[in-house]
């Protein structure tokens, strides 16, 4: 196997570390215990998280020892944003967050072997502790000084919201955890973003004040964001998220395969476990016939199945091709075919009409004059039949699942109308 480091920097995923010659002995002398902590500010993680979820999957798989936290504790707290303080979310509602999340990171590792992943929680570690305790035994190790200079403290000094002492306090916790986690298991590795580069070294200070012989390592990933400056792991209804209920498998499909040609083999190199031959062949493809999209095909169903499975990315790219023609609509199940019809525009309407009137009715023409042009010029179809006159009508009897009728105007634009009841 490739050393680890050389894979990670080949990948794009390894923006900082505090010392790389001794971290590749480390990490070549292993198993190397390590942590990434993951704070339930949401009821999901987003895409943008699972640059670290498979950050730590490749370091499980390169023979290493994960221990993945999710933040009962710091979750509470929440990391400084750039701009505003966060909302403080209730105990209760945080305690539900870190189930949902430990649900999602878990299938990503295995919890077996000699290498066997371990799910950690810092309000094992906090929840008992008082304020006096914790100023006297943490607290005093840290410097403001040296606090201020942090990029998320720094930058919100420097805003109109100030920062509170509850997210100036942060890094504390962070730091808290490095030390607990050393300690208990031996844990001498954490990684994150390097937007998290300043919480991660306060770990690292605060093992070195406390454990003078540790020898104690941090790696910072980078940011990703699109080639256009907009911001990775957004789509137009928002954040693309892992649960299935809050973005469908067939949304999470199609954000990958609608990524930027600019932008697929950095997102492929960082999230795809394909060989590095695989990705430079599907690099070379993307090249030379950019419309084929084969590299953002091979994303999309890879990180589909990693993170909802084979039965449903089948059921997504079914949906995917019937839509277009290349598929029977009516084989489709219902939840599956609503979901991919709810990412297309669609019209509600309370009786079914002449065919005309409803492509209008969806905006797939801007008149009813140019949907009878496209019907007589045979570009319109409905359920993916030729709509054979201008004069049709739609019939109860077409409607998928007794609510869809699937509009196409040409091969690619597509729209959805749904029959509701009065």
């Amino acid at each position: 196997m490739t050393d680890i480091v050389d894979d990670l920097k080949w990948r794009g995923l390894f923006a900082q570390s505090t010392d790389e010659d001794a971290l590749r002995k480390s990490l070549a002398d292993g198993p190397v215990t390590f942590y990434c902590g993951f704070d339930p500010t949401a009821a999901s993680l987003h895409v943008g998280h699972l640059v670290q979820v498979l950050t730590v999957r490749r370091l499980q798989q390169a023979g290493h020892r994960p221990l993945a936290l999710v933040g009962g504790a710091t979750g509470q707290i929440g990391d400084p944003r750039p701009t505003a303080e966060r909302t403080l979310n209730s105990p209760e509602t945080v305690a539900e967050w870190v189930g949902r999340l430990r649900s999602q990171i878990e299938p990503f590792l295995s919890f077996e072997g000699e290498n066997a992943a371990t799910m950690v929680n810092n309000l094992d570690w906090t929840a008992g502790l008082s304020a006096i305790e914790f100023l006297r035994d943490i607290g005093k190790h840290f410097r403001v000084n040296k606090m201020l200079t942090k990029d998320s403290v720094a930058r919100r000094l420097e805003s109109q919201e100030g920062i509170s002492y509850t997210e100036f306090s942060y890094q504390l916790l962070q730091g808290m955890d490095f030390l607990e986690l050393y300690r208990r298991y031996g844990c001498t590795l954490q990684t994150g973003g390097s937007d998290q580069w300043g919480n991660l070294t306060s770990g690292i200070d605060l093992i070195h004040r406390l454990e003078p012989e540790a020898a104690v390592h941090a790696v910072g990933t980078p940011l990703m964001v699109k080639a256009d400056g907009t911001k990775f792991g957004k789509s137009e209804g928002g954040a693309v998220w892992l649960d299935a209920e809050m973005t469908t498998p067939y949304a999470f499909y199609q954000f990958w395969l609608n990524v930027d040609d600019r932008d697929v083999s950095t997102y492929s190199r960082i999230l795809s476990f394909r060989s590095r031959s695989e990705l430079e062949e599907l690099e070379r493809q993307t090249e030379e016939r950019p419309q084929a999209r084969a590299a953002q095909r091979a994303l999309a169903e890879e990180l589909t199945t990693l993170v909802h499975g084979a039965e449903q990315c089948a059921a997504v790219i079914a949906a995917s091709r019937a839509l277009f023609g290349q598929g029977e609509l009516d084989a489709l199940d219902e939840a599956t075919l609503s979901a991919a019809l709810c990412e297309v525009p669609h019209a509600e309407v309370t009786e079914l009409g002449p065919v005309v009137d409803l492509f209008a009715e969806v905006g797939l023409v801007p008149s009813k004059s140019a949907a009878r042009r496209a019907v007589k010029e045979g570009g319109a179809y409905v359920n993916n039949v030729k709509v054979p006159a201008e004069d049709a009508v739609a019939s109860p009897d077409e409607l998928l699942h007794g609510r869809w009728l699937v509009l196409r105007r040409g091969k690619k634009n597509l729209a959805a109308i749904e029959v509701v009841t009065a």
